[in-house]
């Protein structure tokens, strides 16, 4: 029943994206030697020919481990199209925290990712509409999340699936043969692997900062409901009180620093270092969306030795959400916005990003489904996307989390959680989950009547 019940669920994901496909007609750009391709926008001149679109473009992006190889490779075959256009690139070890300050002032290169830090309503103060809704959903998937008012701001680099990185041979070594599926036996799989004290059971990264927020990505597995995220978390004030699953998330994190579970020193770890070390078998688990499973694949001596699994959740479903990874889009302030645009038709359609080195599905109406997805078949684990917002409430949650200043997407409260656990601060998980619940039912209230 549960190989028929996945098989089901990835074939009917599947028909959707071919269904859309016949829908894009001969708007896809990968097929348009014209080379714009993608929407009618007013980023550029979409019907220029490769050779009629010139000028120089900074690139910003967040690969630092690439970019000055994988990278330099793509703007060499970007050149074969469009040889009239000089492709430079900047990479960003902090990416949202350097970012947000560049872009305080009109610096900011020409084709970056748009911060997840920055509200949905203001996208149009820093960057270029890249056109309609309507039109670019016909080409493209998960465009929802940086549209405003109708105008899409950012195209997905790729639509990724989130929920636990691990070593499989650090596991099945300290005894786990079965992949964990609670929270309770998550944390007792770790145990196993402190206990034989080869590796450390789960990294935080806590001093990189940004990969604590990939927790916050896992929400819909531990709601085990793809309305939570949009429809029903807005329309609650129960956002962080026990058994809702803001609570059961987090408690995971604070138990397994609480525990010793996690490195020594957490405001010595280092991202680039932990992804050698997990393939090497010095760590056994982090959480991170899929587009971490190639890199680190790349750097071990057996690829299998890494895989992937869900979260653990004590849901009656269990759901590996879907959603975009960072979207790529213009700046406002470009001067050559029609070479910017080309480039991320070109990237997102031709360079094979998407799968290749994110690690997730291309976001292209009807691109096949990539290599990581056809591990599951055979399990309960389905793969949705979440719910939009209804209408009228598009941003919300944004809206209510900056006002409340908890930062869902922000690493403050999840240092929080990690210093109380291991004793830097003397309060409680409680205390820091009715903190944060308070100032969400204070600010709600201002937009939700």
């Amino acid at each position: 029943m549960k190989k028929s019940k996945v098989f089901i669920g990835l074939m009917a994901l599947l028909l959707v994206l071919t269904m859309l496909a016949g829908c894009g007609g001969n708007n896809n750009a990968a097929g348009n030697d014209k080379g714009g391709g993608a929407g009618t926008g007013n980023a550029g001149t979409q019907q220029q020919a490769g050779d009629e679109i010139s000028g120089e473009i900074t690139v910003i992006t967040q690969r630092t481990d690439i970019v000055d190889t994988v990278f330099k490779d793509y703007a060499a075959q970007f050149n074969q199209k469009y040889p009239n256009v000089k492709v430079n690139f900047q990479a960003l070890s902090d990416y949202e925290g350097q970012i947000t300050v560049r872009m305080n002032s009109d610096d900011y290169g020409d084709v970056l990712l748009l911060p997840t830090s920055i509200p949905l309503a203001d996208t149009p103060e820093f960057f270029e509409p890249l056109g309609t809704l309507e039109e670019l959903r016909k080409q493209y998937i998960g465009l929802e999340e940086r549209t405003v008012d109708g105008q899409v701001y950012g195209i997905p680099i790729a639509v990724n699936f989130s929920g636990v990185l691990y070593n499989k041979k650090v596991l099945n070594e300290a005894g786990v043969t079965e992949t964990p599926k609670t929270p309770e036996q998550f944390l007792a799989a770790l145990q196993k692997i402190k206990d034989k004290g080869d590796a450390i059971p789960l990294y935080t990264n806590y001093a990189d900062s940004w990969p604590l927020t990939q927790w916050e990505a896992v929400l819909t597995t531990v709601a085990g409901d793809v309305n939570y995220v949009n429809i029903k978390q807005p329309n609650t004030d129960d956002n962080f009180v026990p058994g809702q699953p803001h609570y059961e998330l987090y408690k995971v994190m604070y138990d397994a620093a609480k525990q010793g579970l996690i490195e020594d020193d957490p405001t010595t770890t280092n991202w680039e270092a932990s992804k050698a070390d997990m393939a090497g078998g010095k760590i056994g688990a982090m959480v991170l969306g899929s587009w971490a499973i190639g890199q680190v694949q790349g750097l071990a001596e057996n690829k299998d030795d890494i895989a992937y699994m869900p979260f653990p959740t004590n849901a009656g479903e269990v759901i590996m959400p879907l959603a975009d990874d960072y979207t790529l889009g213009i700046s406002k302030h470009s001067k050559n916005k029609a070479a910017a645009r080309a480039w991320i038709d070109w990237f997102i359609n031709e360079s094979g990003y998407p799968t290749e080195q994110a690690g997730g599905m291309s976001p292209v109406v009807g691109a096949p489904l990539p290599d990581t997805l056809k591990q599951f078949e055979g399990t309960d684990v389905k793969f949705e996307l979440q719910t939009p917002a209804q209408p009228g409430q598009e941003g919300l949650v944004d809206k209510i989390d900056k006002d409340a200043e908890i930062g869902l997407w922000q690493p403050e409260f999840k240092k929080r959680i990690v210093e109380a656990a291991i004793g830097n601060l003397d309060e409680s998980y409680d205390d820091i989950m009715k903190d944060l619940n308070d100032a969400w039912v204070k600010s709600r209230v201002k937009f939700v009547q």
